[in-house]
């Protein structure tokens, strides 16, 4: 594939990406909702559709996660492969650890609709309820933001896209790179964990359309900070 078509791959791959995670996560969030694992349990019983539904939105954004690793780093290994690989790889961890958790949904699914002799003791679906709910999703999060901070320091780098959007990518890539452990630490929480993803998305939505509109210069057109 030749850079401009990696480039406007890229930038519909991010506003499609965007547009299958938003509904997997009010899908599955609709589906799991109650106050107390009993409850939640109950509510995937009357939603399964919905658990479904969010997985295989899930699983998309997965494929996204691995399509944005390969053509960012066909945009941006020319400023420094080595950096650009380690973004790619980053993006490909944040695709496969997402992918990792649909068997642990689906599993949940089926003890929580198991029904007669197949019917698990309710303590002990609680407890893997517990487990499966409770795993921090912030940890492919958190791949995604290093990789998206390496990916924006490299367009930046080669003035591939406006500065002042590369910037804003930098710092909203950094913003989550901090906050995310603070999150997992559980020094910050609440309401401010949801307002940290803001400035991302303010990057992300206008960056795609660029890409796929613009597209992006060859090398030789960029001019890098040093003047090449």
């Amino acid at each position: 594939m030749t850079r401009m078509a990696n480039a406007r791959l890229a930038g519909f791959t991010y506003l499609f990406y965007i547009a299958v995670a938003f509904p997997s996560m009010m899908l599955f969030a609709r589906a799991t909702s109650g106050a107390g694992m009993a409850a939640k349990l109950a509510s995937m019983v009357q939603h399964p559709a919905g658990v479904r539904a969010a997985a295989v939105l899930r699983l998309l954004g997965c494929l996204c996660a691995l399509v944005l690793a390969v053509t960012l780093y066909a945009i941006t290994r020319d400023q420094d492969r080595d950096l650009a690989m380690l973004g790619l790889t980053c993006r490909v961890a944040e695709g496969i650890i997402g992918a990792a958790s649909i068997p642990a949904s689906f599993g949940l699914l089926s003890i929580a609709i198991a029904s007669g002799a197949n019917a698990p003791d309710p303590s002990a679906a609680q407890a893997i309820g517990a487990f499966v709910l409770g795993q921090p999703e912030l940890i492919g999060g958190w791949f995604f933001a290093v990789g998206s901070t390496l990916f924006s320091w490299l367009l930046l780098r080669g003035r591939t896209i406006p500065v002042p959007l590369a910037w804003l990518g930098v710092v909203a890539s950094a913003l989550l790179v901090v906050g995310l452990p603070l999150a997992f630490g559980r020094v910050i929480s609440g309401t401010i964990t949801q307002l940290i993803w803001f400035p991302m998305a303010a990057f992300e939505i206008p960056l795609g359309f660029w890409l796929l509109i613009k597209g992006v210069p060859s090398p030789e057109a960029s001019v890098s900070p040093h003047g090449r």
